[in-house]
């Protein structure tokens, strides 16, 4: 979010609520659906957001 100037605001204002930033923040699971808006607001791909071990 950083390395492309998006803040937590903007996330609240395109459909991220403050329960699922407060989830991010814990390292907590998302749903696809959530991920997808990430993907969209941040202009990223999933491979970017996920990382397996």
């Amino acid at each position: 979010m950083q390395e492309k100037g998006v803040s937590q605001y903007q996330l609240l204002k395109n459909g991220i609520d403050n329960k699922t930033l407060d989830s991010l923040k814990k390292n907590k699971n998302i749903t696809m659906v959530t991920l997808e808006k990430l993907c969209r607001i941040v202009g990223c791909s999933p491979n970017d957001v996920v990382k397996f071990e």
